[in-house]
């Protein structure tokens, strides 16, 4: 058997993993009339964006596969690889997305039967994402390679560009729709209205919900098999480049499918403890996928008689996964001391809450960046440039289980609003509601995950970019390298301005359209008068899908000016630039964001004066400030810089031949 043959078994293995977890979930009771009204809203309203989003990437994706096979040499097989890539990233995330919005009805109905059976729900409507997404990424690579030969591996980034296209758009597009629903429910339903989280008087409501489907959950696993497809890509570049044997090539592959199985077992150690520690549970299974995929890892090292300078790499990616995951909790979670100094200051106002947010982001960044450099040194220095890539590949190994965990949190935070919106008793709302705490806490942390992993891949990226166009050094002495590193180290922050400027216009939109409703429906307040949910789903879609041009079209054509205009060396030095400013801001955002996010909750349980209080309203507008930092922004850094990076591979034949500069 050839080293892909067993990628694309273990990747076949995964996709039947994930449609037998989808019928178990799907076979659960999803209770009463009303509930399935609400979670049918929900589910409509989803499904609706992602289908015209779908319109959106065909037209950017016929374009960019038209060029692609015009200019480009082998410019057909490049546009075969383009489309599985593509194609295999929107399954991803519509067959996720489309089992999620089903598990939250049946996880609120399953919170009647406790809180274990209700964490298990929506534990395995999660896995149906996360082992979704190895599934297609390893069936569509394995093919690939079947398809072509050793000499042609570098059609491969074909693959991994479709993936990044499409995460570009479900990334930001999700995040822009999520966050314009979310701040809009918030502004007007909590601070003006007082009224509850989830309540359906608020117009608001559904499109929020909504938003929780396709930015965390679609647009989430988008983003996490683009780094997983583009890592693996990466690793076979650098493989191909530097070393130049048939283990090299099988290795990043197997150990990928190492991961499918640790992830498998892993689920098995995520269970609630009498005690209802739902945190533990998670832990226990990051930490057993963690040792399962490193004992596995270790085995098949020796089996195959690879070298073991390979597997010290690998045993690190899996470290700084882990590492990641618990630092961002460390800075983020539910009543951490950070949280708690956030919720105190929303005592002098939404100023001082808002100003101990940033500064928590801020700080968080040292931490991850140390346990990021650590990993690089040991992973360079026990296998050179190889190392780092497959140091990346041990990480992403384990993206089964984080997408799982990732996609654990819309599910229990819809499943909340449902319970909410349909009058279920109390006790089965504070189960739910419990979920929904530690949901937030995983959307964090995996973000946290999220970015590391894209850091790690795009510095593989460029090592393969940097072997494509002869660059054997970057000279910070030439002045165009220079100028390429400012460019780079720029683009985020512009990139993210065009970001936060949508979800402020499209947040604004929802306000007036909520404060509309509350103005004109007679009764609405009162409970007499249903609101108009899909004016307000439509608000969110239309002007999520018109502000995500700009950003995508900022990712796409700034590396192809860059190396046109000033040459391959300027595009290393935007790389350069690019990579540390992206991950640095990435993290700030996100975790300032999840600070203000979860100092709201904390305030929410009762302390400083508990809902309604002066402390509650300016821990909202913290929230708020906080949403766009870390559910568009922050997460979409990562599909930026993969497309970025990947295109710079895509045209450094053209480069090569008709560029400027040196």
């Amino acid at each position: 058997m050839q080293f892909y043959d067993y990628s694309l078994i273990a990747g076949v293995i995964a996709v039947l993993f994930a449609f037998g977890t989808a019928y178990g979930v799907l076979k659960k009771p999803d209770g009463n009339e009303k509930m399935r009204g609400i979670a049918q809203a929900i589910k409509e309203g989803a499904t609706a964006y992602l289908n015209r989003q779908l319109m959106t990437i065909l037209v950017f994706g016929i374009i960019i596969a038209i060029l692609i096979g015009i200019f480009l040499t082998n410019g057909t097989s490049l546009v075969i690889a383009f489309i599985v890539g593509a194609i295999a990233s929107y399954l991803t995330a519509y067959l996720g997305m489309n089992v999620a919005v089903r598990t939250n009805i049946r996880t609120a109905q399953a919170a009647t039967k406790g809180l274990d059976s209700a964490f298990r729900t929506a534990l395995f409507g999660g896995a149906v994402t996360g082992f979704a997404a190895v599934g297609f990424g390893l069936i569509g690579l394995s093919l690939l390679l079947m398809l072509f030969t050793t000499s042609q591996l570098q059609l491969l980034i074909g693959f991994g560009f479709g993936a990044s296209l499409v995460s570009l758009f479900a990334r930001v597009g999700g995040g822009i729709y999520t966050k314009a629903a979310d701040v809009g429910a918030d502004l007007v339903g909590k601070t003006e209205l007082n009224l509850p989280e989830d309540d359906p008087r608020n117009p608001a409501v559904i499109a929020d919900n909504v938003g929780d489907n396709v930015g965390d959950c679609a647009g989430m696993a988008a983003d996490v098999f683009e780094s997983y497809a583009v890592t693996l890509v990466a690793a076979l570049l650098i493989a191909f480049a530097f070393t130049k044997t048939a283990t090299s090539y099988a290795y990043p592959l197997l150990v990928a499918s190492t991961g499918v199985i640790a992830s498998i077992i892993s689920l098995f150690f995520m269970r609630v403890n009498k005690e209802g520690n739902v945190t533990r549970a998670l832990y226990f299974g990051i930490g057993g996928s963690l040792v399962v995929a490193a004992i596995l890892d270790y085995a098949l090292t020796i089996m195959t008689g690879t070298t073991m300078t390979y597997f010290i790499p690998v045993l690190a990616g899996l470290v700084i996964s882990f590492a990641l995951f618990a630092i961002t909790d460390y800075y983020t979670g539910n009543n951490a001391k950070s949280v708690i100094k956030v919720a105190t200051a929303a005592q002098g106002g939404a100023g001082t809450d808002v100003i101990l947010g940033l500064a928590v982001g801020l700080r968080s960044t040292w931490v991850p960046l140390i346990v990021v450099v650590i990993g690089i040194l040991v992973s360079y220095y026990e296998a050179g440039v190889y190392g780092i890539g497959i140091a990346a590949v041990g990480m992403l190994s384990l993206t089964a289980t984080i997408l799982t965990i990732d996609s654990f949190g819309p599910i229990t935070d819809n499943a909340g609003g449902i319970a909410e919106m349909s009058g279920m008793p109390h006790a089965i709302r504070k189960i739910t509601d419990k979920l929904d705490a530690i949901g937030n806490m995983t959307k964090a942390t995996t973000k946290g995950f999220a970015i590391g992993g894209a850091a790690l891949s795009s510095i593989a990226l460029f090592v393969a970019f940097a072997q494509a166009v002869n660059l054997t050094v970057i000279d910070v002495l030439n002045p165009l390298v220079v100028v390429g590193i400012f460019i780079g180290a720029m683009l985020p922050f512009i990139f993210s301005s065009f970001l936060m400027e949508s979800v402020g216009y499209a947040a604004n939109l929802m306000v007036e359209e909520v404060r509309r409703q509350v103005r004109t429906i007679k009764g609405l307040l009162q409970g007499k008068a249903k609101p108009d949910y899909a004016k307000v789903v439509d608000i969110a879609t239309v002007t999520a899908l018109k502000s995500l041009i700009i950003p995508e079209m900022i990712a796409i054509v700034t590396p192809i000016i860059v190396g046109f205009v000033l040459g391959r060396a300027a595009l290393g030095g935007l790389l350069v630039g690019m990579i540390p400013a992206s991950f640095m801001l990435a993290l700030f955002m996100a975790n300032s964001g999840a600070a203000m996010d979860n100092a709201k909750k904390y305030v929410e349980e009762g302390h400083f004066g508990g809902k309604g209080s002066d402390a509650h309203k300016a821990s909202v507008v913290g929230d708020t400030v906080g949403d766009p930092l870390k559910d568009t922004a922050g997460p979409s850094l990562n599909s930026m810089i993969k497309v970025v990076s990947t295109i710079s591979i895509l045209l450094a034949p053209v480069f090569l031949v008709y560029a400027a500069g040196i």
